[in-house]
């Protein structure tokens, strides 16, 4: 099920297709890529955990599409490039925080295409327009990727927060609704 559209991309719900969940595992058994997910990052080890990543994601999605962990297709190749996420963040108590976050993570073999961008760009209008005030963009320190990223995206740092994830330390953006 499609949930957006842009000029190079589809924005999707992600399936238990044999493509989806290979492409799901092939990006995140690669240390480069799960090396910036999560409070305690690991490569992922089966393709069973990536059939059942696929279906947590599935589970994510709000009834209108405003929050969600999708799929980012390339519309001209077919290849999914990786994934784009909106979804409200707890707090340390495991608590809604009334927080957003949008976030993304691609197969090394979509960096540097603007993939990342484009789709959060897109993701972040929707959920601005659904009345959402601000999103933040959580980077683990040392992802210059994903700090450039948010850059395009015009966030504004405000510096290193743990009040999410466990408390990790993770470098803020913020992006407030126009």
């Amino acid at each position: 099920m499609t949930v957006f559209e842009t000029e190079r991309l589809i924005v999707r719900q992600w399936t238990d297709d044999r493509a989806d969940v290979a492409r799901v595992y092939d990006t995140l058994s690669r240390w480069e890529v799960s090396r910036w997910l999560g409070a305690s990052p690991r490569v992922m080890e089966t393709p069973d955990e990536a059939v059942r990543a696929v279906r947590r994601w599935r589970g994510a999605a709000s009834d209108d599409d405003v929050y969600g962990i999708w799929a980012v297709e390339v519309r001209d190749a077919g290849v999914v490039a990786g994934t784009v996420l909106v979804v409200p963040l707890l707090g340390l108590d495991d608590q809604p925080t009334g927080d957003v976050e949008v976030g993304w993570h691609f197969h090394p073999d979509s960096w540097g295409h603007g993939y990342a961008t484009e789709a959060s760009r897109v993701a972040i209008d929707r959920a601005f327009a659904s009345g959402v005030r601000e999103v933040f963009a959580l980077v683990h320190p040392g992802n210059d990727r994903s700090v450039a990223v948010t850059r395009r995206l015009g966030m504004t740092p405000i510096g290193v927060q743990t009040r999410w994830y466990g408390g990790t330390p993770l470098e803020t953006y913020v992006g407030t609704a126009p």
